[in-house]
């Protein structure tokens, strides 16, 4: 079995290294750049499968690394801040971010992250059922591309997922912790801003009235009238 490539970017030299030994414990082989000029030579010379990323870096920070790497080649994207600001996190969900830890953290959770991450990359590659339209949308499972009145739209992975399980159940409310469960694969069902700031991002890139907001409960993809 192919052994998966981590990139780790960190500019603190004691959070790269124990994030990178956790990592390598987990089975990945692992590199660390501690800037943003170093992380995205590194990230086109040895083409990792993910990458863990932090916001505050020397030369440029990780939204700037995150809109590099994502510009060459899609990937998986864990971005570690040390800020709980919702106009932070959603800039790096915007910008090509799939998931996000706020510090401090624990090892055992951001292994399970990039797991998951890396299990729904997998996922992704299967077969997939023909494009599905919702009015001026088109989503092609196949080429994982979406379509707005003919132009592409540019969604991250976590987007682009979160998009068709909806689409796939239209109208139907579905809770945060069981989009959580089905989309992230989170089974305790925290995280919820997670799912509200990808609907959010959803919801700017597609149309404010994509998705309906039932309070207290979940979401539910509206179809056209």
């Amino acid at each position: 079995m192919k052994e998966r490539r981590v990139l780790v970017v960190e500019d603190e030299r004691t959070i790269a290294e124990s994030v990178a030994a956790r990592l390598r414990a987990e089975g990945f082989v692992v590199e660390i750049a501690p800037d943003g000029p170093s992380a995205v030579e590194r990230f086109r010379a040895w083409q990792p499968d993910l990458v863990v990323l932090d916001v505050m870096l020397p030369g440029f920070d990780g939204l700037e690394v995150c809109r590099r790497i994502q510009a060459d080649r899609p990937v998986p994207v864990l971005m570690l801040t040390a800020r709980d600001d919702e106009t932070d996190l959603l800039v790096g969900l915007a910008v090509g971010a799939d998931d996000y830890l706020t510090k401090p953290f624990s090892m055992r959770e951001l292994a399970a992250r990039v797991h998951v991450l890396l299990r729904r990359v997998e996922r992704a590659a299967t077969p997939a059922p023909p494009a599905i339209r919702l009015g001026d949308i088109e989503i092609n499972e196949a080429e994982r591309r979406v379509r707005l009145d003919g132009a592409d739209v540019h969604l991250t992975p976590t987007e682009f997922d979160l998009l068709v399980h909806l689409a796939g159940r239209p109208r139907t409310v579905l809770p945060r912790e069981r989009l959580l469960a089905d989309v992230w694969g989170w089974a305790d069902g925290s995280g919820t801003r997670t799912v509200d700031s990808h609907v959010k991002a959803l919801r700017r890139k597609l149309g404010a009235n994509l998705i309906r907001t039932v309070h207290g409960v979940g979401y539910a993809l509206e179809l056209p009238s």
